[in-house]
């Protein structure tokens, strides 16, 4: 074979290999009889959640032994057509087959990614907060610019957005904003975003056309679904409610319909700005609710969200990620030492290898320290 393609074959039995590593391979048919086993039992449905549970986690099973058992299976089968059409001398089997070697490296690599996706809330929707930093005017701008990044890359991945709340700049751009995202795996895919990102560029608000640099703060929380239970005291918080602002004109809201939430163990604030009062209650309660989960999630975990050990004020010495426009491009993570030139191509919403760098890192467990060592 080519070396091209040698190269190809490496990399999709490495991406199986990782697949067998998560699945645990050796127990996983084992316990595919245990799930067996289990859903033959005729009292399975006197609880329903639980058998709901016990099915969903059954096929999920199911789907990721057929997923890593096909690719292994197509990967052999097209490396001895490649033999054999080097041995027949026949130069249409050997391209046709390479060419499926190289359309399955690229499923070999997004299952490889979703294989990471695997914590405890990581399938769930989430909820995503920007707030803007030191820089004034400049930071501010730099949340919006970030806001659509995000609503970009969410888009790209067929997700639902949702704006929850907006507060505008005094002169251009965001003060805050907060989403909510939908989708399979929202909450792992954007968990890694969490933390202060930095941004050094020539202002468009500076006469002089000085360089200035700009921080902003993302926080990343899993939108909580029923099978989860957080207790709120009600002695714990208060609920303040408050005009919402607006553009004006006759949409303007002209009630007090935005409700604002204090937790005041933790110093929680949530806020939802939609037209119904009793949805922002609502909406602003699961807010609040899955802010509460992440830092329960962040105390059991072993390897604490990068993002959060770093959840300090947004400015210098925290930040995650820079984004340098000026004098060269480039975006570069700290935490991975990932970088790509492209920076247009980030902040329309290529985010992927950036979060594929951080899952892979909190997977193998190695600190910040030891990434930028290497």
């Amino acid at each position: 074979m080519r070396a091209e393609i040698e190269n190809t074959v490496e990399k999709i039995r490495k991406s199986i290999a990782l697949l067998k590593q998560r699945l645990d391979w050796d127990t996983a048919p084992h316990r595919l009889e245990e799930f067996n086993a289990m859903i033959e039992d005729p009292t399975l449905w006197d609880d329903p959640e639980r058998a709901q549970k016990l099915m969903r986690d059954r096929q999920m099973l199911m789907d990721a032994l057929e997923t890593a058992t096909r690719i292994e299976t197509d990967m052999n089968d097209n490396i001895e057509l490649i033999e054999m059409g080097e041995m027949e001398e026949d130069q249409e089997v050997i391209t046709e087959a390479e060419e499926a070697l190289k359309a399955l490296e690229v499923t070999a690599a997004e299952k490889e990614l979703e294989a990471l996706l695997d914590g405890e809330a990581d399938a769930n929707d989430t909820f995503l907060e920007i707030n803007s930093g030191a820089g004034g005017t400049e930071s501010c701008d730099w949340a919006s610019m970030l806001a659509r990044m995000y609503v970009r890359w969410a888009e790209r991945k067929g997700y639902k957005v949702e704006l929850q709340s907006e507060s505008p700049g005094e002169e251009a751009g965001i003060k805050s904003a907060a989403y909510k995202i939908s989708g399979h795996n929202a909450y792992g895919w954007l968990k890694s975003e969490s933390g202060v990102h930095r941004l050094v560029r020539i202002s468009p608000f500076d006469s002089a056309a000085k360089r200035h640099t700009s921080f902003t703060s993302v926080k990343v929380y899993p939108v909580v679904d029923d099978n989860i239970e957080i207790e709120v005291n009600p002695a714990d918080i208060r609920i303040d409610t408050y005009r919402s602002s607006g553009a004006g004109g006759q949409h303007v809201n002209t009630t007090d319909s935005a409700v604002r939430i204090t937790h005041f163990p933790t110093g929680i604030v949530v806020t939802s700005s939609e037209k119904s009062q009793h949805q922002n209650r609502d909406i602003a309660m699961k807010a609040l609710k899955s802010r509460l989960y992440q830092m329960e999630l962040d105390k059991r975990s072993a390897l604490v969200n990068e993002a959060h050990e770093n959840a300090g004020d947004a400015g210098w010495g925290n930040q995650i990620r820079s984004y340098v426009l000026q004098p060269y491009q480039m975006v570069k993570d700290l935490r991975t030492n990932y970088e790509t030139s492209d920076t247009k191509g980030v902040l329309d919403g290529d985010l992927d290898g950036f979060m594929a760098a951080t899952l892979a890192q909190n997977v193998s467990g190695k600190s910040r320290a030891d990434a930028q060592g290497e």
